[in-house]
């Protein structure tokens, strides 16, 4: 028989027997033992847990262990999609992430504020250097330079009032210009200088002298962490074979300069303030020009930068490194050593050169820079490659705003 809802009749319904409605048996309603063939059980008493009630998930920030927000990640965004425009290994572009930003960047931004970011390898690729040699540089993927950026602006806000004033490489407000007009400057001063080169300075970075380093300029946990991981990460080459760092970093990365400005701050700028602070010189990332007075002097500095460099895993190249005469008179000192009268600095070449004043039209000789051999070779290579003398379709205005890139270098 099939039992009748309670007040289906349109009278009170009356407990049946069996039934328990009373709050002080912990509310349970025990169905009749009679409907559909249930069998009524005692009320029982709830267990009370231990454990600690569960915090609710409503607020996502709760889980959040990194000081990361989502403005920072889309500021980063900004600033990456104007820059280079290559895709890394996973192939995606920033045409991609520019249609649907949210789609990727806020998987990103939950990640790096999680601290379960891991960095993909990075892609390899070997650029010719000149002189038949090559320069490996990694590409690291869109969403990952997102993530460098991100670090980057947390990062050089406390490192970059530290830096030495003879630093311009890679630094806001300062470029390559600013270095050249000062070397200018100070040739005039000097007789003597030092173009200093670094044997593959991005490949022989210690990094636990690195992280070492860093802890001393800031303490947040995020830079510390993804930093590492960073460094760590492996490189893809063109046939797919992934290869681990043990030391080095990529030339490519977006937080890649500021750290080796920071690793060279330790290692040469702040040594030649405490050492020699009557020594002036022009740093531009691993390129160095200093000035030095007696030819005397050039030979027992460069003795003690190849020390000093050394104590971090550095040497200087044997090759690049000379001393260079900046005299008008190109004569040869007679203590044997060789002395050179141009050197190369920032794609320039410094040399005597005829010159002219604007105001008298008279003539001088002077050391001045102008554009070096090696970057015609450049630019010259990068314009047959455009092939625009096949531009037959173009206005000229459009070939000079297609050109104009190039030109400026």
């Amino acid at each position: 028989m099939r039992c009748k809802p309670e007040g289906s009749s349109g009278h009170p319904a009356r407990p049946r027997e069996g039934k328990r409605t009373s709050k002080s048996d912990g509310g349970i309603v025990v169905p009749d033992r009679r409907c559909n063939g249930v069998v009524a059980k005692a009320p029982t008493e709830q267990r009370k847990s231990r454990r600690p009630p569960r915090k609710s998930r409503s607020n996502p920030a709760d889980a959040k262990t990194q000081v990361i927000s989502r403005q920072q990640v889309w500021e980063a965004w900004r600033r990456v999609r104007q820059g280079g425009k290559a895709a890394g290994i996973d192939g995606l572009t920033i045409g991609e992430i520019d249609r649907n930003p949210g789609r990727y960047l806020y998987p990103l931004w939950n990640r790096l504020a999680s601290g379960s970011y891991m960095p993909p390898p990075v892609r390899e690729r070997s650029i010719p250097k000149g002189g038949g040699k090559e320069r490996k540089l990694g590409i690291p993927t869109v969403l990952d330079r997102v993530a460098q950026e991100t670090i980057r602006a947390s990062l050089e806000p406390h490192v970059e009032p530290r830096f030495h004033e003879d630093s311009y490489g890679h630094r806001p407000g300062r470029n390559a210009h600013d270095a050249l007009a000062v070397c200018v400057k100070r040739i005039r001063r000097c007789r003597y200088v030092i173009d200093l080169d670094i044997r593959a300075f991005f490949d022989k970075i210690d990094h636990e002298r690195r992280l070492e380093i860093l802890g001393r300029y800031t303490q947040q946990r995020h830079v510390l962490l993804y930093c590492r991981r960073w460094l760590l990460a492996p490189a893809m080459k063109p046939d797919g074979e992934l290869v681990e760092r043990r030391m080095g970093t990529p030339q490519g990365g977006v937080i890649s300069p500021l750290l080796a400005n920071l690793y060279l701050h330790e290692a040469f700028d702040l040594w030649m303030r405490a050492s020699h602070p009557e020594v002036s010189f022009e740093r531009y990332a691993d390129d160095i020009v200093i000035h030095v007075p007696s030819l005397e002097g050039c030979r027992l500095l460069l003795e003690e930068i190849g020390a000093r460099l050394g104590e971090f895993g550095l040497s200087l190249s044997e090759e690049k490194t000379r001393i260079v005469n900046c005299a008008m008179l190109p004569v040869q000192p007679s203590c044997g050593m060789e002395v050179h009268h141009q050197f190369d600095f920032l794609g320039f070449t410094f040399k005597p050169r005829y010159m002219v004043r604007k105001v008298d039209r008279q003539g001088f000789w002077g050391m001045w820079p102008g554009i070096s051999a090696k970057s015609l070779q450049r630019i010259d290579a990068s314009l047959r490659e455009l092939g625009f003398h096949a531009w037959q379709d173009l206005r000229l205005g459009e070939v000079a705003k297609t050109l104009a890139p190039y030109l400026r270098g």
